[in-house]
């Protein structure tokens, strides 16, 4: 379904990443080490839950032809002193729509295919391959 590759070499610690015909650079932070070349691991992971849920809206309205003219995903990833960890998602819809309709949206939004992913966890397998 969907594949990436990241590759670092030296330079602490910009990472380059290609998903199908698509360039991307993760880095760190100056805090971390890192130079601040792109966006950290976090960042793109509340990133990807930012897009799918913004698509998914824009489908659901197109899908009901609400007139929403735009849909915005704020996404907080936070860690708490004692680890806990989570993620705050507040959405932003724009358009001649009601309160219910919003409500359904952020219903909708509970159900993108990127929340149920992070909602349920999943299994990460990892195996060795041969140096390329």
């Amino acid at each position: 379904m969907a594949h990436a590759r990241a590759s670092i070499e030296t330079v602490d610690y910009a990472t380059a990443i290609a998903t199908g015909h698509h360039r991307l650079t993760a880095d760190e932070g100056p805090a971390l080490g890192g130079k601040d070349v792109g966006p950290a691991p976090y960042d793109l992971l509340v990133s990807a839950l930012g897009a799918c849920t913004a698509i998914t809206l824009r489908m659901y309205a197109e899908r009901k032809q609400w007139p929403v003219t735009a849909v915005h995903a704020d996404i907080h990833f936070r860690r708490s002193d004692d680890k806990v960890e989570s993620i705050d998602r507040v959405l932003h819809i724009e358009g001649a729509i009601d309160a219910d309709q919003k409500k359904r949206m952020a219903e909708i939004a509970e159900r993108t295919p990127v929340t149920l992913t992070l909602k349920r966890s999943l299994e990460i397998r990892t195996t060795l391959g041969d140096p390329s």
